[in-house]
């Protein structure tokens, strides 16, 4: 007999895999600069394949996959995990971590929009709320003005347009996974759903991350970076997929646009790595706070709810 979480398990995990993937985000800035993307892509979808190929085998009571869960399958790998991964890296290699951290917040709102458009679910006027403090984050990036002065930071800060619209461009991604996972879960179970998409993304990117090898001097990367590459594979495909399709395989988990307002980046942009932050140019330190202040009003009206 399977293990069915309760509400109030079910939310915890999804606490915590918001928190993972906050760090993970974060951390990413630095494996970009010294790791191609697509390279880093490639080797986060194979350590994670690694960590759990005996998820792929099906369970006995499960049944045969149809050719609409196929579909679902490659499509929900294809937007979350290999347009998702590549927009991120490459948007937060041209912006801040905390840039991204605040734009990632809209991730409620757009999955609180597509679970009412394809999940007929329905949003309360307090999770509307907490999508309004969130999405109240990126006005206050816009309305921020970098602190940096220096002739490179103001190149890297013409570029960083880009950047934000690619870190968008994931949030759709991430909003567009979040709902399709929560049908699949009614056909699969969490682990094998987790594995075959991961086996998916692993495929797509490897044409790029091959032709990335070959031209790569492995050796000039830093041992602290491949730490951080290992936490990153495992936080991405392991940990936090599964215990987000964990909350979703429950009868009492958390609806799909309530799910979303449990505000992902908080991690993100509250806690940037002190050792790189120095070289990153971030907003300034009051709209940081207020950004901090907005996630957790976030929380806090969803919890009410």
């Amino acid at each position: 007999m399977s293990f069915v979480p309760s509400r109030p398990v079910a939310y915890a995990c999804l606490a915590l895999s918001m928190s993972l993937v906050g760090s993970y985000v974060a951390l990413s800035k630095p494996m970009a600069a010294a790791i191609p993307v697509f390279l880093l892509a490639w080797l986060r979808f194979g350590i994670g394949g690694l960590a759990m190929l005996h998820w792929l085998r099906r369970p006995a009571h499960e049944p045969a996959m149809t050719p609409r869960t196929r579909k679902l399958l490659f499509l929900e790998s294809f937007l979350g995990n290999f347009l998702f991964s590549i927009c991120m890296l490459f948007g937060v290699s041209l912006t801040s971590a905390v840039s991204a951290g605040v734009i990632m917040a809209a991730i409620p709102a757009v999955v609180a929009l597509l679970s009412w458009a394809f999940l007929r679910e329905r949003i309360a006027p307090r999770v509307w709320g907490a999508v309004g403090c969130a999405a109240a984050g990126i006005g206050l990036l816009a309305l921020a003005k970098p602190e940096g002065h220096g002739a490179g930071e103001m190149a890297e800060g013409s570029r960083a347009w880009l950047g934000n619209l690619l870190v968008f461009a994931a949030v759709l991604c991430e909003a567009a996974y979040a709902v399709i996972g929560k049908t699949l879960t009614g056909a699969l179970g969490p682990k094998r759903i987790t594995a075959l998409i991961n086996l998916w993304g692993f495929a797509l990117v490897t044409p790029f991350g091959l032709y990335a090898a070959l031209s790569f001097d492995f050796g000039a990367v830093p041992s602290g970076i491949w730490l951080l590459l290992l936490f990153y594979s495992l936080a991405a495909s392991v940990w936090t997929v599964a215990s987000t399709t964990s909350t979703s395989s429950s009868p009492r988990s958390p609806p799909g646009n309530v799910s979303a307002t449990t505000p992902k980046p908080a991690s993100t942009g509250c806690s940037p790595p002190r050792k790189h932050a120095k070289n990153w140019p971030e907003p300034t330190r009051s709209t940081i706070r207020n950004h901090c202040a907005v996630v957790l009003a976030a929380t806090t009206l969803r919890r009410r709810h």
